[in-house]
């Protein structure tokens, strides 16, 4: 067990905790060679197998081997036993910029270099192909200097990441910070992302409160949404310009990072910091932290990462993605003309062994083509040419608990009303021995058994 005073890997000397998750702790550290205090993430590996995160892990990993930034907290080397992983960063000395905050506004002149220093840390990410899709003042951290160091990297992406369609699609997060785009669920440029975010930082900066912010979450994501908020009394004409381009509920015309750079209120004081260019300028790779799952006495720590991840045979959803999912919060209709019904979703109390048996047997029945892809997706394709193409259907399972679904079937081509009648006449009939609820209706007594009402979670009751 480890503890104040343990030595890790005859390297370091273990210090008091700084913070901690679900699935690893921070602790300050000593370096017993060379005396440098350091940061030491450890991640339990038995847990993350568990829940299906290594690839999260990899890509944090990856993504702090790549961006090499002052402003960025410096990845120094990764260790790994049998059962831990130790992730040896920068120490930052001066906590969270959060702290700074909850104090109040800050100065102009400070709140100004911070942004500074936060947008040539994000703009440097952006050119390595990474966005980290987090930004918040949690996840900025000061060192000894004032300087700010962008920390937490887990929710982080590569731009290798993007679909078909050259967009992002994981709804990810924290609700107050993130763009209206990415609450929307239709896909979202991850640097414009990012972007939203440095704005509403921006705001919190020099205002000491959020822009969008309301008890009411559902009304807190209708303002993001419309980019409503109004400006402090003392912010000055030009710092309401900035953010106002900033903080444009619609990407396309959102500013760029280019552009703010050449912002004549960003440009006042503005220190450019030295980035010095490592050797490892190729593109990340998961690959680069395979080896933390490969340390084990028995040499099978491999092997149990394959098997968790071939025995996974859906998503997780997390509050964020509950959130999302539930019609209450369905803001597509703030975006775009909602005439006709591309998606449905329904919940299901069956194991996702049965939901997948129950949809490969009515895909059969239907002449309906299956390609299984990974982490719950299945495409189903017609077989006839209809009005605008062969038919196609995305079915995804989403794991809310062990034993409650969520699946998402949405049309990815063809005609809007040939998927409406195939999901009404034939689709929806065959599924009733598994469906629990369709959205936006009330429970249906299942066949062979009556489930009560208050034995059942709902959606709301899981986040």
């Amino acid at each position: 067990m480890l503890q104040k005073g343990s030595v890790l890997m005859q390297r370091y000397e273990l210090g008091r905790l700084l913070g901690q998750g679900t699935f690893a702790k921070v602790y300050h550290a000593r370096n017993l060679i060379s005396g440098m205090s350091v940061a030491i993430k450890v991640v339990d590996k038995e847990k993350i197998l568990k829940v299906g995160m290594i690839d999260q892990i990899k890509r944090e990993i990856s993504v702090m081997r790549l961006v090499r930034h002052p402003n960025v907290v410096e990845l120094y080397e990764v260790m790994a036993s049998k059962t831990k992983i130790f992730i040896v960063m920068e120490y930052a000395k001066g906590g969270e910029l959060f702290n700074k905050i909850a104090k109040g506004k800050l100065k102009v002149d400070v709140a100004r270099r911070y942004f500074q220093q936060l947008v040539s840390a994000v703009d440097f990410c952006h050119s390595r192909g990474v966005y980290h899709r987090d930004l918040k003042p949690e996840n900025l951290l000061l060192d000894e200097n004032e300087n700010l160091k962008i920390s937490d990297f887990g929710l982080s992406t590569f731009v290798e990441s993007n679909c078909k369609d050259g967009l992002l699609h994981t709804t990810c997060g924290t609700p107050a910070y993130v763009s209206p785009e990415v609450i929307n669920r239709k896909g979202y440029d991850g640097s414009k992302a990012d972007i939203w975010s440095c704005g509403v930082i921006l705001f919190v900066l020099l205002a000491g409160y959020l822009p969008f912010h309301d008890q009411n979450l559902m009304e807190m994501y209708r303002k993001i949404s419309r980019g409503e908020f109004k400006f402090p009394k003392w912010f000055a004409p030009e710092v309401r310009r900035l953010l106002s381009k900033i903080l444009d509920p619609y990407p396309k015309t959102r500013i760029s990072m280019a552009k703010i750079m050449e912002n004549s209120w960003f440009k006042k004081g503005l220190e450019k910091p030295v980035v010095i260019e490592t050797e490892n300028n190729e593109p990340a790779s998961l690959l680069h932290a395979d080896g933390v799952f490969e340390v084990s006495e028995n040499g099978d720590g491999s092997i149990a990462e394959t098997k968790q991840q071939q025995a996974k045979p859906c998503n997780n959803l997390n509050a964020f993605d509950i959130i999302s999912f539930s019609s209450g919060f369905d803001l597509s209709g703030l975006f775009e003309d909602k005439i006709q019904q591309k998606e449905m979703r329904f919940t299901s109390n069956k194991p996702a062994s049965t939901i997948i048996s129950k949809l490969e047997e009515i895909c059969k029945c239907l002449c309906l083509k299956v390609k299984k892809k990974d982490g719950g997706l299945f495409k189903l394709e017609g077989s006839k040419e209809g009005r605008k193409g062969t038919l196609n259907i995305d079915a995804e399972i989403f794991e809310i608990t062990p034993i409650f679904h969520l699946v998402e079937l949405k049309k990815s081509n063809g005609d809007t009303m040939e998927f409406q009648k195939l999901l009404q006449e034939d689709i929806r009939p065959a599924l009733k021995d598994i469906v629990w609820s369709w959205q936006g209706e009330e429970p249906q007594q299942l066949q062979h058994e009556v489930v009560q009402e208050e034995q059942q979670p709902s959606l709301t009751s899981q986040i």
